[in-house]
């Protein structure tokens, strides 16, 4: 039991999970100090003046509680998309090439869909012998005449 748990835990994949997500949470700390000291800022100077921030107070002035705060959705938003570009680039693009080196392909392309006539889901994969949502049979083969995307 012990010997299966160590082969499982030394399987390059789950290394490899494992220093992804180390990395992904390395740079959310930095990404998030970025939007925090950097992003927030000059959001907030675009409202001008005295404000509070870009947003619109609802209730009485000065209550937290109702102020709408664009700005630090704006900034969550650009955090988010920094942090998936990060991810992407960093993690994503190398362990594609890596795995492509092995012969594995990995986040590839959907492999082709057609269209269920009983139902007209339009996400089938093309060689489904029955339909995933109404359970229709479907025809055999890519020549069948029905719609392949």
């Amino acid at each position: 039991m012990i010997k299966g748990f160590k082969n499982f835990l030394l399987r390059g994949d789950v290394i490899v999970v494992a220093v992804g997500l180390i990395t992904a949470l390395a740079f959310s700390t930095l990404i998030k100090a970025f939007t925090d000291f950097v992003i927030n800022p000059i959001i907030a100077r675009a409202q001008g003046g005295q404000s509070v921030g870009l947003g619109v107070q609802l209730g009485a002035p000065g209550n937290k509680a109702t102020y709408l705060d664009f700005g630090s959705f704006l900034s969550a938003l650009i955090y988010f998309v920094i942090f998936m570009a990060v991810v992407y680039f960093l993690i994503v693009v190398p362990y594609k090439h890596t795995q492509a080196r092995r012969g594995v392909t990995v986040f590839g392309d959907p492999g082709p869909l057609k269209t269920c006539p009983a139902c007209l889901a339009e996400d089938l994969p093309a060689g489904a012998s029955k339909c995933r949502y109404c359970t229709a049979e479907q025809p055999a083969g890519l020549g069948d005449g029905m719609p392949v995307r």
